[in-house]
């Protein structure tokens, strides 16, 4: 089968530098040179693999500036106040979730494996609901230098505080960032992670 019955609009001559004065009927591109913001000739190459690296990538590569992580947050770019990164987020949730289950290990479930994978999770519930609740913090993030605030920088409520840690047990929403690496458990309750 030829790729050309599979993609009969993409030929050879896609593959040459969009808006190139040579390409056929002047190209995605030709003639924008006087448009405010245009960065040139995009190599459909480089559109056509964003995938793998991601649009963010794409984009700065073309002379885009996202900013910093948290800028749009009124966040600093370092130090104290500054957004988590994800290596740090990580660390403290295999922190807490080595603690929770070793809790439920050999606390409750008397050294049942079968028991202390069932009741890890509510463990890690009540664990990470309790010590943000009343410090801000779980022991993994203080251990990484992180606490859980509110947008204007106080101290996230109760609801705020249960309604993020049941997002955060489902996994799905916490593993979908934002560009300020900022999870969808954290949006939907307005709060972020930051370093302490």
């Amino acid at each position: 089968m030829s790729w050309s019955v599979v993609f009969p609009k993409i030929g050879l001559n896609h593959f040459r530098r969009v808006g190139h004065a040579d390409s056929p009927a002047g190209g995605v591109g030709a003639g924008r040179a006087d448009v405010p913001g245009y960065c040139g000739f995009v190599d459909s190459r480089e559109a056509l693999g964003s995938w793998l690296d991601g649009p963010k990538a794409t984009a700065e590569r073309m002379g885009a500036d996202f900013g910093y992580r948290g800028e749009r947050l009124g966040r600093p770019r370092e130090g104290s106040g500054s957004m988590a990164g994800p290596g740090r987020r990580i660390g403290a949730l295999c922190v807490d979730g080595w603690i929770a289950s070793l809790i439920a290990y050999g606390t409750l479930a008397h050294g049942d494996a079968a028991k202390a994978n069932l009741i890890s999770l509510p463990v890690f519930f009540a664990m990470s609901a309790l010590l943000l609740a009343t410090t801000g913090t779980t022991i993994g993030k203080r251990l990484f230098g992180l606490r859980v605030v509110r947008l204007d920088g106080g101290r996230a409520t109760i609801p705020q505080v249960l309604l993020r840690t049941v997002l955060l047990c489902l996994v799905v929403p916490a593993a979908v960032w934002d560009r300020d690496t900022r999870g969808l458990h954290d949006k939907a309750v307005a709060t972020i992670e930051v370093r302490v």
